[in-house]
C-alpha cells in the first residue's frame, strides 16, 4: 500500500472515530433549552397514570395534562415521545434526547445525581402485590425471601428491594424490561406470584384485575414528579415554581379529580362480578348498545356502563320503586318513549339511550365535556329538576355550575334544609347521583376495552 493509500485510510479512520464520539450524546449532552426554542421535548410511558389515548383518540393522562398546562403557561409547545420502560426513559434523558421525563418517576437521591429534580405532583407508597390465591401470603418483608419477585428494571422498586436485601440477604428478585402494568397483568394471570407497584398504579388497575391482592406497603410515602436533563436547571426551576403557584395547584386538583377522585375503595366482589359479566352477559347486548350509539351519538361503552350500574345487565331487573328492565326505566319515561315492554332489552336500551341523550341535549351547549355528560348522568339518576337546583345553588355559593366537580360538591347540600328550602324543587338525596356518576365512570374504564 503506497503512502497516499495509507494517508487516506488514516483520514477515514479518524473520521469514523470522530463521528462515533460526537453522534451519540452522553450524560449532560448539550441540547437547546425550551426557553430558547419554545419547544419542550417530553418523555413518558404509555400507561393509565401517565399518558394514553382516550376513547376519542385524544391524548390524556395525569402527566400529559400537567406537562401541557405547564408548557402553555410558558408559551411553549410540547413534543411527546413514548417509550416502553422506565429504563428507556432514564437512558433517553441521560443521552440528551429529551428535556423532561414525565413518567411517574419517584424522586430518589440516586437519580438526583444524574438529572435535575423537577416538581413533585403526587405521593405514593410502593406496594407488594400478589395473586390473592397465593397461600400463605407473606406477612412481612422478612418473608419475601421465599418468593421470586419480578419488578420493572431500573425502577424505584428495584432500588427498594436492593435496600431490603441488605437486611434480608436471601431476598431474590428479577428485573424485567417491561412496564409495571404489564407485570401486574402477569401476576393477575398467575404467570408469576408477586410484583411491586406504586399505590396509584395499583388503585387504577385493580378494577381491571380484581384477583390482585395488596399484601403490604414496602415504603413510607414517597414523592412522584418530573426530572429534567442535566444542564436544564432553568426549566427545572421554572417547573417547580409553576407547580407551587396557584395555577399549578389548580391543575393538580383537576388532575386528581379527573383521574382518581371517582375511584372508590376496592370492592373485590363487585369488580370480579363486573369482569365476569363482561365475558358472560355483555356479548348478548353489545349490538344493541352499538345501535343506540348510532341513533343517539352517545358512546356505546357509556350506555353499557349506565346499564350495568342500573341492572348489572339483567333485562328482567325490577326494583321496589317500580323501575324495570336493563336500563331501569320508570313507567312514565317508558310510555313517553313508546316502550311497550320495559323487560325487552332492545326497547329498554334504545329508550334509555334516547332519554339520556335528551337530558344531555337540554343542558347548555357551552358546558364542556366531560362535565356535560356527567351532569346528564346525574339527571338520569336523580332527575333534571334537582340537577337544575344544584347548578343554581352552585352559582349562589360562588362555584361553577358548568363544572361537574363543583356541582358534585354541591349536590349533597340538597339534603340540608338550610339549602334546599330556598330551592325550587326542594329536598333530594344529593349523595345518590354523586356515587352514581362515580361508579359509572369507574365501570366505564373497565368496560371500554370491550367496544
Amino acid at each position: 500500500m503506497n503512502h497516499q493509500h495509507l494517508k487516506a485510510v488514516f483520514c477515514f479512520l479518524c473520521f469514523i472515530f470522530f463521528c462515533s464520539c460526537t453522534e451519540t450524546p452522553g450524560a449532560g449532552a448539550h441540547q437547546e433549552s425550551p426557553e430558547e426554542t419554545g419547544l419542550l421535548k417530553a418523555l413518558t410511558l404509555n400507561a393509565s397514570t401517565t399518558y394514553h389515548l382516550d376513547r376519542h383518540g385524544q391524548a390524556a393522562g395525569p402527566e400529559y395534562d400537567l406537562v401541557t398546562a405547564f408548557a402553555q403557561a410558558q408559551g411553549w409547545q410540547v413534543s411527546w415521545k413514548t417509550v416502553e420502560t422506565i429504563a428507556q426513559v432514564l437512558q433517553a434523558l441521560e443521552a440528551g434526547k429529551a428535556h423532561l421525563a414525565a413518567s411517574g418517576l419517584t424522586h430518589l437521591d440516586l437519580r438526583d445525581q444524574s438529572f435535575n429534580r423537577g416538581p413533585v405532583h403526587s405521593k405514593i407508597t410502593q406496594q407488594l402485590v400478589c395473586h390473592r390465591e397465593l397461600d400463605p401470603l407473606p406477612s412481612g418483608p422478612e418473608e419475601l425471601s421465599r418468593l421470586t419477585l419480578r419488578v420493572t428494571a431500573d425502577s424505584s422498586y428495584a432500588k427498594r428491594l436492593e435496600q431490603l436485601r441488605e437486611k434480608y440477604p436471601d431476598l431474590d428478585f428479577v428485573q424485567e424490561n417491561m412496564s409495571t402494568e404489564r407485570l401486574l397483568g402477569i401476576v393477575h394471570d398467575k404467570k408469576t406470584v408477586c410484583t411491586v407497584a406504586d399505590s396509584n398504579i395499583v388503585k387504577i388497575n385493580r378494577r381491571f384485575m380484581p384477583e390482585l391482592q395488596v399484601v403490604m406497603d414496602l415504603t413510607p410515602a414517597q414523592h412522584i414528579g418530573w426530572y429534567f436533563a442535566q444542564g436544564l436547571e432553568g426549566p427545572a426551576a421554572l417547573a417547580r415554581e409553576w407547580m407551587d403557584s396557584e395555577a399549578g395547584q389548580t391543575e393538580l386538583n383537576e388532575k386528581n379529580k379527573r383521574y382518581y377522585s371517582y375511584i372508590s375503595e376496592f370492592d373485590y366482589v363487585d369488580l370480579r362480578a363486573l369482569n365476569r359479566r363482561i365475558e358472560d352477559r355483555l356479548p348478548g347486548f353489545k349490538e344493541y348498545f352499538l345501535q343506540a350509539e348510532t341513533e343517539t351519538g352517545l358512546p356505546a361503552d357509556l350506555l353499557a356502563a349506565v346499564a350495568y350500574q342500573e341492572s348489572h345487565w339483567d333485562p328482567s331487573a325490577r326494583s321496589a320503586t317500580g323501575v324495570r328492565g336493563i336500563m331501569m326505566l320508570t313507567q312514565n319515561t317508558a310510555k313517553s318513549l313508546g316502550v311497550t315492554d320495559r323487560l325487552d332489552p332492545v326497547q329498554s336500551i334504545e329508550a334509555g339511550a334516547l332519554y339520556l341523550a335528551d337530558l344531555h341535549r337540554r343542558l347548555p351547549e357551552d358546558i364542556p365535556e366531560p362535565d356535560r355528560t356527567y351532569l346528564a348522568l346525574a339527571s338520569y339518576n336523580i332527575g333534571r329538576a334537582h340537577v337544575l337546583d344544584a347548578r343554581q345553588l352552585a352559582r349562589e355559593l360562588g362555584k361553577d355550575p358548568d363544572s361537574w366537580s363543583d356541582v358534585r360538591e354541591v349536590l349533597p347540600l340538597l339534603t340540608d334544609t338550610r339549602y334546599y328550602s330556598g330551592l325550587k324543587y326542594g329536598y333530594a338525596r344529593g349523595w345518590q347521583p354523586v356515587h352514581y356518576v362515580d361508579r359509572i365512570r369507574s365501570y366505564l374504564d373497565v368496560i371500554a376495552g370491550s367496544f
